[in-house]
């Protein structure tokens, strides 16, 4: 993935991608198995209604909506009739701050669903299926404590609640987090020595051992994705593409692995490719030498687990970081291997909250079978000599492993629960 991509959105195209950074995305409604983003009904956000609460039993999109109040001395009032089934509830905050709300099982904290940012005066919907079963509103208001709405029940139904999930801590998540950062320390004195190769590769001359040498060096920096947030500057200097380069790939700040990557696929000379893996070496051994003094911030670990494969989906895929050894599915196969790396760490977290983690293991068997068909011996298929199938193949397989990633961000989110 090139530094401009670290949890960048980008449309697909011909050139590089334009600079990005990645925003932080609040999920609140739990669907196939894992927290998924609440958006407001139709228009958005809907406009305020008056405090008094009500149910209706049916509405325009045929499900019963009821009106709850959101406030310190009211949450969860107005929820007076509890039914099963599909149902949207309306989330009118009657307070004088923003708040967020979760609808959650009183007794473990399991949340069924939220809304985030719900401004003074207005109305948001949050739509879930409930079955038998306890369930309590939570507010949570800015700048104030939690409160907890009264308990209600449902009995006697024959529909199954959707899924719900007990919210990860930051403290639950720094083991995972540790132990990844152990795994990152020993990639950066594999990165050394596989890059210690490539620059020797070129300093005698030798590019057609250069080129044999740049891949597998590359794809060793590929597996760490989750931890390029916290390489800083390094990233770009090892990574970079010509995003932003008015110079484009003759520009001096055009460095690291594509730098080299341009020169050895484009007839320059070694001469003239001895500077920019000399710096690359230098470069990669100062992340190896700073490395075991940073520290990744736990909160955002589940995220990149999803941002990883997201920005393979939207740079590997579309050849958008091929400087010409058309590896980019090599690269892609790198990627998932980190992200499975992350998985592993975060299993013991996830296995209990995720309904869909089987199915996750088993899109990134199919997502790794996929492309090792595009791995002769080591010699990968360039993107613009896949077939068509191939081609729909390939993206079918990394897009629905994509969907399914989000749903583990969406529960690594660390929420507030006081």
């Amino acid at each position: 993935m090139p530094e401009t991509a670290r949890g960048a959105v980008a449309e697909a195209g011909p050139t590089p991608p334009v600079p990005g950074r990645a925003v932080r995305r609040r999920t609140a409604l739990l669907a196939a198995g894992a927290l998924v983003a609440v958006a407001a009904v139709a228009a958005g956000v809907l406009a305020a209604r008056g405090s008094g609460a009500s149910a209706r039993p049916t509405a325009a999109d045929g499900l019963r909506h009821t009106t709850v109040e959101v406030a310190t001395a009211d949450c969860g009032h107005g929820w007076s009739d509890p039914k099963p089934g599909r149902q949207v509830f309306e989330l009118h905050n009657t307070a004088g701050t923003a708040a967020e709300v979760y609808l959650t099982d009183p007794a473990t904290g399991a949340v069924y669903g939220e809304v985030e940012g719900l401004a003074p005066g207005t109305v948001r919907p949050l739509g879930v299926t409930l079955g038998n079963g306890s369930y309590a509103f939570k507010c949570l208001p800015d700048d104030a404590d939690a409160v907890t709405g009264p308990t209600v029940r449902i009995t006697g139904s024959k529909v199954r609640s959707g899924p719900a999930a007990v919210p990860i801590t930051q403290q639950e998540l720094i083991p995972p987090t540790l132990a990844y950062q152990k795994w990152i320390q020993a990639r950066t004195v594999e990165l050394a020595r596989k890059t210690d190769v490539l620059r020797a590769d070129v300093d005698r001359d030798d590019l057609a051992a250069a080129r044999k040498a740049w891949l597998p060096a590359h794809l060793v920096y590929e597996r760490m994705g989750a931890a390029y947030g916290t390489f800083g500057d390094s990233d770009g200097a090892i990574n970079g593409t010509t995003a932003g380069l008015s110079g484009g790939v003759h520009d001096a700040g055009f460095t690291g692995f594509h730098r080299v990557e341009y020169g050895l696929w484009h007839g320059e000379s070694a001469s003239g490719l001895r500077g920019p893996a000399d710096q690359l070496a230098k470069d990669v051994h100062a992340l190896e030498s700073s490395w075991p003094s940073q520290r990744m911030d736990p909160a955002d670990t589940g995220l990149r687990a999803h941002e990883i494969l997201e920005n393979t989906v939207q740079f590997e895929l579309t050849g958008r970081t091929d400087y010409g050894s058309g590896t980019n599915l090599a690269t892609a196969r790198a990627n998932l291997d980190g992200t499975r790396v992350l998985l592993g760490y975060l299993r013991p977290l996830l296995k209990t909250r995720d309904a869909g983690f089987a199915e996750l293991g088993t899109w990134m068997d199919r997502s790794q079978h996929t492309l090792d068909g595009l791995d002769h011996s080591g010699k990968w298929t360039p993107l613009a000599q896949l077939t068509r199938p191939q081609r729909e193949k390939v993206d079918a397989d990394l897009g629905g492993l994509v969907e399914r990633l989000a749903d583990v961000a969406a529960l690594t989110d660390v929420r507030r629960t006081a």
